[in-house]
Order: structure tokens, then C-alpha cells, then sequence
């Protein structure tokens, strides 16, 4: 493993059809202590046609070390490794012929805030962004200053509105700078639910899927 760049040399494993003969892609970022192979498995509830899946695997089952509230400095170089391995993923699908917009960035937990935080430092039109039970990285001085225009990329924020490791807070305040940006954000905080993805949040993912394929 790289010290500077831990992320780059994982593996991306791969689900649904093949990139090449896919109408869209979903990239798929699995939270800390979790793998890339078991957030595939929501591929089989999502069961929709036309998508190839890539998920990236954390070096040692982790993005970055310390909570994500904490100082960004202090999740480096393991922060700016996974949002490069990110980068490469998607380009990989672009090379493939997959424009951005044709390319949702989903992502659970850790997952979720490194998906937040890729669409808010490498802005474009994506075909969307899902973020179940994260939000953006970094203290809270230091949520500012993103670079750029996500020009009405759809983004789908998830959360149980008291979740263990989430703030609601910060989840309320991660959509209000996506807005700026300029991304069309719905947030939907889940009474009483647990740190977990559910199926209010399924529905969610299928709709922006649809709407990707159909656009």
C-alpha cells in the first residue's frame, strides 16, 4: 500500500452490466469497516436494469481514520487518496462512453460523506448523488469555498433525524452548501430509524434512477 495514496491500488469490484453495453452507471462507496462487496448487495434490491455498479474497496475496510467533523488535515492523506479513487472510478465509466450525467455517485455512511464531498470539490452535472447518513467533511469552519457549479445535479440526502454518528444538523447544513452550488437537494430525515438504509430511501435511489435512463 501507497502511504501517500493508500486508496489507489484497491480493487473495484463490479455488478449489473457490463460497463461497456451500460446505459448509466451508479458508483458505490461502502462506510468505514464495511467492503465494497456488501454495499453491492444493494444492487439486488434496487433491481433496475441499464446500470452497471462499481464500487471501490477501502484499503483495510476504511476512507479515512477519524470522524468526519473532525479537521480535514486530520484524515489525511487517507481523505484526498479515497476522493481520487472516486475520480477514477468515474472517469473510468467516462472513458467507457458514459457521460457524467448518465453517472449516479451513491454512498452509505463514510460512504455518504465521501460522496458529498466529491460532488462538492469536483462539481459538474451528475446524474445524480446519494448520501444515506452522512454529510460534508471537515470542522465547521472549514465548509466553505467549493469550487464551481453542480448545475441542478440531483441530490438525495438520507438520515435517521437522530442517528448515533450523523447531526442533523450538519446533514441540514451540507444541503444548504449543495444548494449554493447549485444542485437540486431533498432531504428526508427518518423518525426514529436506525443508522441503517431504509426502504423510504430505496424508492428514493429507483425514482433518481429512472429519471437518469429516461432523461
Amino acid at each position: 500500500m501507497d502511504s501517500g495514496d493508500p486508496h489507489a491500488a484497491t480493487h473495484v469490484f463490479s455488478a449489473g452490466e457490463e460497463l461497456e453495453k451500460a446505459s448509466a452507471a451508479m458508483i458505490m462507496i461502502h462506510g468505514r469497516g464495511a467492503s465494497a462487496p456488501n454495499l453491492l448487495r444493494l444492487a439486488d434490491d434496487i433491481d433496475q436494469a441499464g446500470f452497471v455498479y462499481l464500487a471501490p474497496q477501502a484499503a483495510g475496510n476504511v476512507w479515512y481514520p477519524n470522524p468526519f467533523g473532525e479537521p480535514r488535515g486530520s484524515n489525511e492523506p487517507f481523505l484526498g487518496s479515497a476522493l481520487r479513487k472516486i475520480d477514477a472510478v468515474l472517469r473510468q465509466a467516462v472513458a467507457a462512453g458514459l457521460p457524467e450525467s448518465r453517472i449516479i455517485v451513491l454512498g452509505f455512511s463514510q460512504g455518504a460523506c465521501l460522496a458529498q464531498e466529491y460532488a462538492a470539490r469536483y462539481p459538474r452535472r451528475y446524474g445524480g448523488v446519494v448520501a444515506l447518513s452522512g454529510g460534508l467533511i471537515g470542522a465547521d469552519g472549514e465548509l466553505s469555498g467549493y469550487p464551481g457549479r453542480l448545475d441542478g445535479t440531483p441530490i438525495f440526502l438520507g438520515c435517521a433525524d437522530r442517528d448515533p454518528f450523523i447531526p442533523s444538523e450538519r446533514v441540514a447544513r451540507s444541503a444548504d452548501i449543495l444548494r449554493e452550488l447549485g444542485a437540486d437537494v431533498k432531504v428526508s430525515l427518518y423518525p426514529g430509524a436506525a443508522h441503517a438504509i431504509v426502504d423510504e430511501e430505496l424508492e428514493e435511489i429507483r425514482a433518481m434512477m429512472r429519471a437518469v435512463l429516461d432523461a
